[in-house]
């Protein structure tokens, strides 16, 4: 990259920092700059059919893993896991239905309300409905990460749609979630992966942003720090491990500009997942990035000649793949 572009580059992430206050409320619900410790043993436990819904989410085989979860569902009404994974499993389609390029980065901007929105809400309200109604009879770590993921992800839907309010709402919800169950359960690498979250990105913000959060009384963050706590939940965790992998690959790339270590992160989901478009493009916008024009250009084939989960997506990704080819000058 040579330097005239650099300095656009540097122009445009600081846009960035000014303009996405959507990324600091999506986030918001992980108040804490608490560092979990790093010799961490996987600690949450899942039945073989959520593993299977997990693989086929982030295999990109999203009504599969709806199915899975609605058997889940079923069988266990009382227990959070199955709603945790139908919400989960329509994040990733809202997600891809809301990438687009900007600042000559794929991600999911921000987007008006849907109106398949309030079903997933009303997933989510389940699922902490479900953990609250045992913590009420038993005090787990366990119950309360699943709450707090169920306030991160309606937080992830309020975020897209720019309703700061209720991000902060539910976020206030979600800190008391996850810091609880660290008190119970210092080792809970998946709420550790949802502070690491936080650590990182509020300490992106803007001064105007973060002079907005000391008014609200959100506590600062560290992205040293939560890069740390990333890394662990990605090592270590059971329900976030992959979500906190792609969002460190996606932070490092959109507010360091660390393309080679961003590449370092993100290249293991693309092994594991190779039929995952979005993580297809995240890997071929790093390797545009560093120059490599050819392997860029292999992502983004591949990217087109993944199965898409519905037709929204399928125009999205198509769109996408053509624009990056086209900048490379490939077909």
């Amino acid at each position: 990259m040579d330097s005239a572009r650099q300095r656009v580059r540097i122009r445009d992430g600081n846009r960035l920092r000014r303009g996405h206050w959507h990324c600091f409320v999506f986030l918001v619900l992980s108040f804490s700059t608490l560092l979990a410790s790093p010799l961490l043993a996987d600690n949450l436990s899942l039945p073989s059919e959520a593993i299977q819904a997990l693989d086929k989410i982030y295999g990109n085989d999203l009504d599969a893993a709806i199915a899975i979860a609605r058997g889940l569902q079923h069988s266990e009404p009382d227990h959070p896991l199955g709603y945790f994974l139908e919400a989960e499993a329509f994040w990733w389609k809202r997600y891809c239905a809301a990438c687009e390029i900007k600042y000559g980065m794929v991600e999911a901007w921000k987007q008006s309300k849907e109106p398949e929105d309030e079903a997933f809400l009303q997933i989510t309200d389940k699922e902490i409905d479900t953990a609250e109604a045992r913590l009420a009879k038993s005090e787990t770590a366990e119950m309360h990460v699943y709450a707090g993921i169920g306030y991160d992800l309606k937080a992830r839907i309020y975020a897209l749609r720019s309703e700061n309010r209720n991000v902060a709402r539910v976020g206030v919800k979600g800190r008391a979630e996850m810091l609880r169950a660290l008190e119970l359960d210092p080792q809970m690498a998946d709420a550790s992966a949802v502070l690491g979250i936080y650590n990182y990105y509020v300490d992106t913000l803007s001064p105007i942003v973060k002079l907005l959060r000391v008014f609200m009384g959100i506590p600062g963050g560290s992205k040293e720090n939560g890069v740390k706590q990333l890394q662990v939940g990605m090592d270590h965790g059971v329900l976030m491990a992959v979500d906190a992998r792609f969002i460190l690959a996606r932070a490092l790339r959109q507010y360091d500009q660390k393309y080679e270590q961003a590449l370092s992160v993100g290249e293991p989901l693309g092994v594991r997942y190779p039929n995952n478009p979005i993580f297809l493009l995240l890997l071929g916008n790093l390797n545009a990035e560093l120059g490599r024009s050819a392997d860029a250009a292999q992502y983004f084939r591949l990217a087109l000649q993944s199965p898409m989960p519905d037709s929204v997506c399928t125009a999205r990704i198509r769109d996408i793949t053509h624009a990056f080819l086209a900048s490379l000058h490939q077909k």
